[in-house]
């Protein structure tokens, strides 16, 4: 028996030397996950400005002229600086991490298989980011403008009167807090961690949903589901949906239907992707003669008819 360019690659080491590889991968995985992470740290301040922009936009469009967050333990503002830079480091080591991992999975493929599911490695992380930004610049501005728009701009800041006092030449400006006659004022102190959760939660969770496309791309590539079987559970999906959306993001109803509207939009742009494998799955399969059609051709079956009586 011959062999030919589509089998998989000869590897005659044995089990301890794949266990070495693995743990060589590994090694360079963690190197590169540290040193982004390092690389994160010592911009930490920029990226939690970064991230904290929707929250003070909002703030300032609710009439707050100078937004102020807090952090209430001395060692709070540090490990949301480590927190940042674990998820960054992430995102930015994971072409290296992707590539260790690529380079030891791959040798276990057939070439068809290769060249199939590297597109897919390429795609996926440009889906996340596509899914992170969506999340961040339309989606967490409509979650902090939906809670922070119940309290009245007027009474989550104090409101200041500046007089000018009897000394204006020497430059002395007094300013005198005007009194309110009744009720209280309610003020918005933010932390830094508990913004930080929401707006990092919302991001993670558009990004991996930007990931069903592939997923569900690939596991069509597999066999292991098929456009008209995800189409016929359909409904279900809807239900399934609704749940992750009421899990993943903020108790409040704008930011659940937009992730819904998203994630049923891709869903259905996975059916789509699904039938175009299959379709070409199907077209190789025809032009190798490996395929019988189940539908006979309607000429031929009228020759047929027509043969036999």
């Amino acid at each position: 028996m011959t062999t030919t360019h589509d089998e998989i690659e000869d590897s005659a080491a044995p089990l301890i030397e794949h266990l070495t590889e693995l743990r060589q991968r590994l090694i360079w995985s963690v190197v590169a996950f540290l040193a982004a992470m390092v690389v994160c740290f010592t911009v930490g301040g920029t990226i939690l400005d970064f991230l904290l922009v929707p929250i003070e936009k909002t703030m300032r469009g609710l009439g707050d002229p100078n937004p102020v967050m807090q952090y209430t333990a001395p060692q709070e503002y540090f490990f949301t600086l480590v927190r940042i830079s674990m998820v960054g480091g992430l995102a930015l080591a994971f072409p290296v991490i992707a590539y260790q991992m690529w380079r030891f999975v791959a040798p276990g493929l057939y070439r068809s298989e290769k060249n199939a599911f590297l597109p897919f490695l390429v795609a996926s992380p440009g889906l996340f980011l596509l899914g992170a930004a969506f999340a961040h610049y339309v989606v967490t501005p409509l979650a902090m403008q939906f809670f922070l728009g119940f309290a009245d701009a007027a009474s989550m800041i104090s409101t200041f009167v500046s007089t000018v006092a009897d000394g204006v030449s020497e430059g002395v400006v007094e300013v005198t807090e005007e009194p309110v006659e009744q009720g209280i004022a309610i003020v918005f102190n933010g932390k830094v961690n508990e913004t930080l959760d929401i707006t990092l939660k919302l991001i993670v969770a558009f990004g991996l949903c930007f990931q069903l496309p592939v997923l569900l791309t690939l596991m069509g590539k597999a066999g292991l589901v098929s456009a008209e079987g995800l189409g016929n559970v359909r409904k279900y999906a809807v239900v399934a949906i609704l749940l992750l959306a009421a899990l993943v993001t903020p108790p409040d109803v704008i930011t659940q239907i937009i992730l819904f509207c998203v994630v049923y939009g891709l869903y259905e742009i996975s059916i789509f992707l699904v039938k175009r494998v299959e379709a070409k799955r199907e077209a190789e399969l025809r032009k190798d003669g490996y395929y019988d059609d189940e539908d006979e051709d309607p000429m031929t079956t009228e020759f047929e008819a027509e043969e036999d009586k």
